[in-house]
């Protein structure tokens, strides 16, 4: 079964084209690649899959949810992870994911296991505003895998961690988890070789596997 079909996906902001004709197809428990230099489209397209921005033509479906209409089903199933962490400054990290929690109706057991998972146990009680940047990314994993969703969505997943940070997050975000995944990193020979679908985005369009795609 596939869990994102797009067939000719477009969107605009105002005049300026975002994504024009992108379609691709990945299989559940699959990995996409998003491949592209900056204003690529790689983060509007994991907003139109998130469900945070409307599509303007084409066809979106995902996890089953067409786009834009059904798009009320999918907060549940999707962990998002973009550039903003998501989290509340003035909370500490423990409270940020005991919020998120009570919203997704997960058992307050599932934040202690997390927070232990990406070695954040010992913080906890700190005020999110005086973790460093890794931390911090630390908690947004925590926050984007807290309801066991079926579809990742990763902007930059590795951004701010060192190499050991980054082993300990790989049963949570990498090919372990298991989940459907959309990667979006500089990282372009890693990405590469973790994914299953690779789609590489040019100016928003599909570009062709010979075409340079940071100029």
């Amino acid at each position: 079964m596939a869990a994102i079909e797009l067939d000719g996906l477009e969107r605009r902001y105002g005049e300026r084209v975002a994504l024009a004709g992108v379609s691709v197809r990945v299989k559940e428990g699959q990995t996409l690649a998003v491949l592209g230099g900056n204003g690529a489209g790689k983060t509007t397209l994991l907003r139109v899959l998130a469900g945070l921005l409307r599509p303007h033509g084409g066809r979106a479906r995902v996890l089953g949810a067409e786009l834009p209409d059904e798009r009320w089903k999918l907060p549940g199933s999707i962990g998002y992870l973009g550039h903003e962490p998501l989290l509340y400054r003035e909370l500490s990290g423990r409270e940020n994911l005991a919020y998120h929690a009570r919203l997704h109706g997960v058992a307050p057991a599932r934040v202690d296991a997390l927070l232990d998972a990406v070695g954040m146990a010992q913080r906890a009680g700190d005020p999110v505003r005086e973790l460093s940047r890794g931390m911090v990314q630390r908690l947004a994993v925590a926050r984007a895998v807290l309801h066991e969703p079926a579809l990742l969505l990763l902007d930059e997943p590795r951004a701010n961690l060192d190499p050991a940070a980054a082993e300990r997050l790989e049963p949570l975000i990498g090919r372990a988890s298991g989940r459907t995944r959309v990667l979006v990193s500089h990282d372009v020979e890693g990405t590469m070789a973790e994914s299953d679908v690779i789609l590489r985005l040019k100016r928003g369009r599909p570009a062709a596997e010979d075409e340079e795609l940071y100029r």
